[in-house]
């Protein structure tokens, strides 16, 4: 398995949007704006490939010069629970941390809060509803 940074608008970056599209978006309802896709240009873009397929993704957001949010992550339904939601973590974690940053916060589903508790997360807020779902932030210092 092969993790590396993307570029926005490549092709990969369009492998990126249908898994996050089929994975997070269309089980609830929903789909991508053109706007929302617009704003990850300036975002950290990562994926997981074994040779041209991606098998998870996910994107860095900066929240403030020492503060990185984790977001949109996401990995092939068939394929879970064979670490590559661990890889991707790990290796934003270092991304981050090569930058300066000294926080990685996120809004995690409630039924994975579990999987980020073991790479040592904690909760930091109350559970509430993002995307028709209930969430809670967590964070972890890097």
């Amino acid at each position: 398995m092969a993790l590396k940074i993307i570029d926005y608008g490549s092709p990969e970056y369009r492998q990126m949007i249908k898994m996050r599209d089929e994975i997070l978006r269309k089980p609830l309802g929903l789909s991508f704006s053109a706007e929302e896709l617009e704003k990850e240009k300036n975002n950290l873009l990562i994926g997981a490939f074994e040779e041209d397929q991606m098998l998870g993704c996910c994107m860095l957001v900066e929240e403030s010069p020492v503060k990185v949010k984790l977001r949109q992550m996401a990995v092939a339904n068939e394929l879970h629970g064979k670490g590559i939601g661990r890889a991707l973590t790990l290796f934003a974690e270092n991304l981050a941390r090569d930058r300066g940053y000294k926080i990685m916060t996120m809004h995690a589903r409630k039924n994975v809060v579990g999987f980020y508790e073991k790479l040592g997360y904690k909760k930091v807020s109350p559970e509430f509803i993002e995307i028709t779902i209930p969430h809670y932030e967590m964070e972890k210092e890097l």
